[in-house]
């Protein structure tokens, strides 16, 4: 088994779960990311600072991306069930792969997801591309198993 800890940053791959469902593996994944928001206050007749309090934390909308392939369709079949039926607000998880795509590296789980958006591929005859499908989640923060190895 090879030392993962020599080459963290080299995983290609991403597989997602929503709940019970494979959405398959990504290429890219971007905005695993939070920021707590600052209230400042300043108090009359103190010129020297300004009271600074921990406010919200802010979850960014993560974006997953991939070149288009047989688990395409399992995006599109989920959000055809979610205008069907009522929209939970279910549990994502991210796992990051080494690049064989067997073992896990690293885990996110992200509460309460909600789909923002799924955008395919743009076909053009000018030059030949990869066509590239994205998807977009909004949730309400990282749970217990973020970032696990």
């Amino acid at each position: 088994m090879a030392d993962y800890d020599s080459y963290p940053s080299t995983t290609i791959h991403f597989s997602v779960e929503i709940d019970d469902k494979d959405l398959g593996v990504f290429t890219a994944c971007e905005g695993l990311s939070c920021e707590m928001v600052i209230e400042q206050r300043e108090v009359g007749g103190n010129n020297a600072f300004v009271h600074q309090f921990a406010g919200r934390i802010k979850y960014t909308n993560v974006k997953l991306s991939r070149p288009i392939n047989g688990d395409s369709g399992k995006v599109a079949a989920w959000f055809a069930d979610l205008a069907v039926h009522k929209v939970e607000r279910p549990t994502a998880t991210i796992s990051a792969l080494d690049p064989e795509g067997e073992t896990v590296i690293a885990k996110w789980e992200l509460q309460e997801v909600i789909p923002v958006r799924w955008q395919g591929p743009t076909f053009n005859v000018d030059g030949p591309k990869v066509a590239i499908e994205t998807l977009e989640l909004a949730h309400h923060g990282f749970g217990p198993g973020a970032a696990q190895p």
